[in-house]
């Protein structure tokens, strides 16, 4: 991975009540810091660059987190999954050819395989299970 093991056991015993993914920004900070006192970074501009990308990115890892911690409830779930099964069952209805036996002008058997129908229903079903 990314981190050595004695910076993972540093990383493994550090307690605090709080997510821990902000640790590795730090470090990075400071071993940004220190590169630039040593003359291994030759400008303040670089750092101040490195810096704001490295904050840009600790901020879409916070987005993220954001996300990750606001559950969908399950009712939600029941509902779309309701609401699917009853849209493809009106489908199964409404898609359905007259009988020929009546005699319905203009309607001719059409026999056909509904690709797009078939297709709907396999993005929407694989859409549920995600």
């Amino acid at each position: 991975g990314f981190m050595t093991r004695y910076e993972r056991k540093i990383f493994d015993d550090l307690k605090s009540p709080h997510l821990k993914y902000w640790v590795p920004f730090v470090w990075f900070g400071n071993l940004a810091s220190k590169a630039r006192k040593d003359g291994r970074i030759r400008d303040s501009v670089d750092l101040q660059t490195l810096m704001n990308e490295m904050n840009k990115y600790r901020s879409w890892c916070s987005l993220l987190f954001g996300y990750d911690w606001v559950g969908i409830p399950l009712v939600y779930t029941q509902v779309v999954t309701l609401a699917v099964y009853t849209f493809f069952f009106a489908c199964l209805i409404g898609r359905q050819f007259l009988d020929t036996d009546q005699g319905y002008q203009g309607h001719d058997l059409d026999l056909y395989i509904p690709i797009f129908t078939l297709l709907q229903f396999f993005f929407y079903a694989g859409w549920l299970k995600v």
